[in-house]
């Protein structure tokens, strides 16, 4: 089976490896353009190292785009991270299709923050599906899917490298297998179960210490590491990173330091603490107590 990679990054350049290192017939790649000053994408430089034909195109709504896909012949076309809209005068090109990786359990958390969200919202799991794309935005049918659970401490940073990366590639794997067989599904997604939520930005992740602990908890962990939930200090942004919920009462007011120790800084949620672990004010991300000794912060103040 002729297969071509379309991907970028880290993702892309460890799905590229896997099937390499098994014998696949991988026969081009496509990723992103370069970028002016920056370093090559990790899976351009995999695929230079392995002598593969690299395409780079900036947009794949091009009628010679497509005409250049199908003089390779591919048989199956495996979309590993690509953020770039594609249409289906490209995915329909090999003669088994295309399939893509999507972290979430679709059709929930269709959209490009897909990890985020289920942490944010409080779910208890989360997982990845391998599709078949369309014009839609996740909106293909599904081939199959993996669930993980989201711990009462995990981050996106921890569900993301520790599970869903990992789990990812070899669900990609998967999936080549299944077409190979023939034994590849074409589940409809069931479009009453369908959510959609746009990027995670700054503007979504400002702390409300109003709200109950737990709430607090799950926005912090869901922005972790990007895009970083804050508050303020002293009229400047300051971003939490790790954190913990306490229990107990809040004692004291909505974002109120209540402690400082060793182990960071308390403070009231609305009915609750938490802990902050690191904060990154206007340089480096550091331990919450450095922070709180070097900005001049002390038990009584209110953050927000």
């Amino acid at each position: 089976m002729r297969i071509v990679i379309n991907g970028q990054q880290a993702f892309g350049k460890s799905v590229l490896d896997a099937l390499l290192e098994r014998g696949d017939d991988v026969i081009a790649v496509y990723c992103e353009p370069d970028r002016e000053g920056g370093r090559p994408d990790p899976i351009k430089t995999a695929a230079l190292e392995h002598g593969l034909p690299i395409y780079q195109p900036a947009s794949f709504k091009k009628p010679e785009v497509w005409a250049e896909f199908a003089a390779l012949k591919p048989d199956l076309c495996v979309m590993a991270y690509v953020t770039k809209i594609v249409p289906e005068e490209f995915l329909n090109t090999p003669t088994h299709g295309t399939i893509q990786y999507h972290p979430s359990l679709l059709p929930r958390h269709r959209g490009p923050s897909s990890i985020n969200w289920p942490i944010i919202q409080g779910a208890a799991k989360t997982g990845l599906t391998i599709f078949w794309p369309d014009n839609g935005l996740d909106t293909g049918p599904v081939l199959l899917q993996k669930e993980v659970e989201i711990g009462a401490d995990d981050t996106l940073g921890s569900i993301y490298f520790n599970q869903l990366f990992p789990l990812g590639v070899a669900a990609m794997v998967e999936g080549v297998d299944l077409v190979k067989a023939g034994k590849a599904a074409k589940i409809i997604q069931n479009e009453a179960d369908a959510t959609y939520e746009s990027w995670c930005t700054a503007d979504d992740v400002a702390i409300d210490w109003s709200q109950p602990a737990a709430t607090v908890h799950n926005l912090i962990r869901g922005a972790d590491p990007q895009p970083g939930a804050w508050t303020t200090h002293g009229g400047k942004r300051l971003q939490i990173f790790d954190c913990a919920r306490l229990d107990g009462a809040s004692g004291g007011a909505p974002g109120q330091v209540t402690a400082i120790g060793g182990d960071g800084v308390e403070v009231a949620a609305g009915d609750g603490r938490i802990l902050l672990k690191r904060v990154r004010g206007e340089g480096a991300k550091v331990a919450a107590a450095e922070y709180a000794a070097d900005a001049g912060l002390t038990t009584g103040q209110r953050l927000g």
